[in-house]
């Protein structure tokens, strides 16, 4: 009887190794989904990671850390300190050291343009627009005060001279012709002109992928699901932040962006932010 508890450790760390190795080679294809080598920029992934896991004063992340996340998708040392040298040189991160560790954080500036296209990354339900408005310029005159206006996010441009745009009539735009409209027909071509080919195409590739690694396992550590959160991030908001948040009216039949958008929250409900002490933890 003294040998029973004995084999049933035994059983335990066998099947412990069986789910490790079953978790590893998930994370690995799950990798091989998401991951495009060919247009990885190092310096981009970065921002996407910090944005997700460590936006806020004080987050931290250590040089380790950061290597355990970024290499398993084909990037080299060497392309992660090229990187962080360069989003320091632009201001975005700041580098220092902890004892013998390189901790990188967001400065201030890093962190509140972070913060500007928060809403638009996590918005898992974009609002519907009731209110409508057309301003149109003239030729020359105006056209320097609607360029600006387009610089705001509830503006898309119709055509050189005219800017579609939700909410109010705003004031003080006196160059400019504005009307406000009470139903809107959107005709295909400007449908493709707001999501173009290439934009459709990407989001479809992203749609496929998430679609085969929607079921992640348990037991996943804290920078396997660090480095899958920043591919999904990465990916849905290079999408996002090209196109106008407009209703339905707006997209193309061959648009897939609510579906994925709906997949890339189910899976990053699926696997929640590792809290950034485990995550610097050596391993």
């Amino acid at each position: 009887m003294a040998i029973l508890p004995g084999l049933a450790q035994l059983a335990r760390a066998i099947y412990s190794r069986c789910m490790s190795k079953k978790n590893t080679q998930w994370f690995e294809a799950s990798i091989a989904h998401l991951n495009d080598p060919q247009d990885l920029r190092v310096w981009s992934i970065i921002v996407s990671l910090f944005g997700d896991l460590a936006q806020k004063e004080g987050a931290q992340i250590s040089g380790g850390a950061l290597t355990r996340i970024i290499t398993p998708m084909g990037i080299k040392p060497e392309a992660i300190r090229v990187a962080l040298h360069r989003l320091r040189k632009d201001g975005w991160i700041e580098s220092s050291r902890s004892g013998r560790v390189s901790v990188h954080f967001l400065t201030e500036f890093g962190r509140s343009q972070s913060a500007a296209v928060t809403p638009r990354i996590y918005e898992r339900t974009p609002p519907a627009p009731t209110e409508w408005h057309l301003l149109i310029s003239q030729e020359g005159a105006g056209q320097a005060t609607l360029d600006d206006v387009l610089l705001l996010p509830n503006y898309v441009a119709v055509n050189k001279y005219t800017a579609l745009g939700h909410g109010k009539v705003p004031c003080n735009l006196e160059d400019l012709l504005a009307i406000e409209v009470s139903a809107i027909s959107v005709p295909d071509w400007l449908k493709d002109r707001l999501f173009p080919q290439d934009l459709q195409e990407a989001c479809a590739t992203l749609d496929t992928a998430l679609t085969a690694i929607s079921a992640p396992p348990t037991g996943l550590d804290a920078a396997q699901i660090a480095g899958l959160r920043t591919l999904i991030v990465h990916h849905w908001r290079r999408i996002v932040l090209r196109h106008p948040g407009l209703p339905p009216q707006f997209h193309p039949a061959s648009w897939s962006g609510e579906t994925c958008r709906s997949r890339v929250f189910d899976l990053l409900d699926a696997l929640p932010s590792p809290d950034l002490s485990d995550l610097n933890a050596a391993p």
